[in-house]
Parts: C-alpha cells; sequence; structure tokens
C-alpha cells in the first residue's frame, strides 16, 4: 500500500513538472511570435527611413526639405501661408421655459 502511495505522489510530482514545462514552453513561443511581429515592424520602419534618407541626399530633397522646415523661397519667388478656416462659434442659446414665460410680462 505504501508503494502504491509513493507511486501516486510520484506520478503527482512528475505530471505537475511537466507541467510546468508546457506552460514555459508555450510561454516561449508566445514571445517569439511578439518579437518576430516587432522585427518586421522595425524592418518595414528602417526600410522607410532608408527610403527617406535616399530622398534627402538629392539636391532637390534637401531643397524640399529647407523649404519645408524653414519656410525659405528662392529670390523672386513668394511664399503662401495657408491658414486653415476658423470654425464658425454659434451664439444661439436656448432658453428654459421659466426665462421665456418671464420674458412675456
Amino acid at each position: 500500500m505504501a508503494l502504491a502511495a509513493f507511486f501516486v505522489l510520484g506520478i503527482a510530482w512528475f505530471s505537475y513538472l511537466t507541467w510546468g514545462i508546457f506552460s514555459k514552453e508555450e510561454r516561449a513561443r508566445q514571445d517569439v511570435a511578439e518579437t518576430k511581429a516587432q522585427l518586421a515592424s522595425l524592418e518595414a520602419r528602417q526600410a522607410t527611413l532608408d527610403s527617406d534618407l535616399n530622398e534627402l541626399d538629392t539636391p532637390r530633397g534637401k531643397e524640399a526639405a529647407l523649404r519645408d522646415t524653414l519656410g525659405v523661397a528662392r529670390p523672386g519667388e513668394d511664399v503662401i501661408i495657408v491658414v486653415p478656416p476658423v470654425a464658425a462659434t454659434s451664439t444661439t442659446t436656448v432658453l428654459p421655459w421659466w426665462r421665456r414665460f418671464l420674458d412675456w410680462f
């Protein structure tokens, strides 16, 4: 009887250890998947930044960057600054019913 209890406890302990290993392995797989997704995102961003750097390396790109950031123009050119329209504000207010009633008097 004691030997059977020992084997049952041994199997339970082994199952507990095995379950811990499997849960750690699953967590590691999820971490790998997240890391691969982050890597793909960073590689796409790097490709975009590389293309932007290549564009800025040309004389036309340098001129466009100066015009955009500093707002400069060549001699004889005019700089136009476009201002967004101001949203119309409504000044109409609805008076409460009691205030409208008192306004009759």
